[in-house]
């Protein structure tokens, strides 16, 4: 009988840097576990253990062994990945699926579904109703619309320009962000401040002390509360400058208002300034001509220019107000309203050394293509938005 010679294991060189890859892999706690086996073979190989010694410890084939042995040493880490296999042939044509794709991307009304919105078993069914396919799993579906980030289930509310002026309106407020008003670039002695009030901000006093984080817990504040009432906080943003004035009020108003613009008129560099816009919205405070006049009366140098209806996300005021609501504000939790006050004044001092302008980068450009892409869904009711932007 002749001798077979033995098959020479395939040698593995591992580096140090590798070999910490190769041990936070085999370790991790969210790697697969057949990733971990292939790893943990590499590991020994690079020890200089047999195949065989490797696969009694690793509860694996020698073949095994020597397959995944043998790709690491010829391709590395990527030796170590699956490689592409070809499946099972897909049941489901490319036309079907981009059928399934069509119906999600329509309201189930516009089929005569009565549901508000589609879900993946609701899709399911009603692709097999329609005859698009004999039969087709719910994950099947979720699958076909991750591809496309599509969620039918989700929705988000919005509000339709209603502005007959919207794009005219809107421009104006977009070109003071990017200094410039009538065509010309404003200069050094002009300056742009968006105001507005962020209302009734809530005083409440928990039943039990909030608790502050510790290991393994996140901070805990109580579910019941005392009222202790409702403050108005109203702010003046220059925008360029990156600096806030504001005041409190027990309500909204004119009065409250004409007190926040004279307590920025009064001050440098805006008193002796040779403009400053102040953007607002169309609330009751600021609303119309008259409060166009009014302000002009009382401050010779100051200009009100009034965002579109319901285009308050026109106005940077509102960015800073969401600040506040996430880093002031919430979870609510304050003795009195006093102490709500404070707290604001304090932050505002805290903001204004650190802050900086808010990086607005929406433009003419992109309100245009708003507009256009509305237009698409409502093409009469856009369509002299459109040729008023022209």
């Amino acid at each position: 009988m002749v001798a077979v010679p033995a098959m020479a294991a395939c040698p593995v060189r591992v580096t140090g840097a590798l070999r910490r890859i190769l041990i936070r892999r085999a370790r991790g706690h969210t790697t697969p576990y057949r990733d971990k086996i292939r790893v943990w073979i590499v590991l020994r190989a690079a020890d200089r253990q047999t195949n065989t010694q490797i696969a009694a410890e690793a509860g694996v084939t020698v073949d095994t062994v020597r397959t995944w042995r043998g790709r690491f040493a010829e391709h590395g880490l990527a030796g170590l990945m699956d490689r592409p296999r070809s499946g099972r042939p897909s049941r489901f044509s490319p036309v079907q699926i981009a059928q399934v794709t069509a119906l999600a991307c329509q309201l189930p009304a516009r089929v005569g579904v009565p549901l508000a919105r589609w879900s993946c078993p609701e899709l399911a069914r009603e692709v097999v109703a329609q005859g698009v396919a004999e039969r087709v799993s719910a994950a099947t579906v979720r699958r076909w619309l991750a591809r496309n980030a599509i969620k039918p289930w989700q929705y988000r509310s919005w509000v339709f320009p209603r502005d007959p002026d919207f794009a005219v309106t809107a421009g104006r407020v977009l070109d003071l962000y990017h200094r410039r008003w009538g065509g010309r670039e404003l200069g050094a002695g002009e300056f742009v401040i968006s105001s507005d009030e962020k209302t009734s901000i809530q005083a409440r006093c928990r039943c039990h002390p909030s608790l502050p984080p510790g290991r393994a817990r996140m901070m805990r504040v109580n579910h019941e509360y005392t009222r202790g009432g409702a403050v108005a906080y109203l702010a003046a943003y220059d925008v360029h400058r990156a600096w806030v004035f504001g005041s409190c009020a027990p309500s909204t108003g004119i009065v409250p208002f004409m007190a926040l613009v004279e307590q920025v008129m009064t001050q440098e560099p805006y008193a002796s300034a040779k403009r400053v816009f102040w953007v607002v919205d169309n609330g009751s405070s600021h609303r119309g001509q008259a409060a166009v006049d009014r302000l002009a009366r009382r401050f010779p140098n100051a200009v009100m220019v009034h965002t579109p209806v319901h285009a308050s996300w026109l106005n940077q005021v509102e960015v800073h107000f969401s600040v506040v609501q996430r880093k002031v504000v919430s979870p609510n939790d304050f003795t009195d309203l006093a102490e709500v006050g404070y707290r604001l004044a304090d932050f505002e001092e805290r903001y204004n050394a650190t802050a900086r302008p808010f990086r607005w980068t929406f433009t003419r450009d992109d309100l245009h293509d708003l507009l256009a892409r509305i237009s698409y869904h409502e093409p009469q009711q856009a369509a002299a938005g459109l040729a008023t932007a022209a």
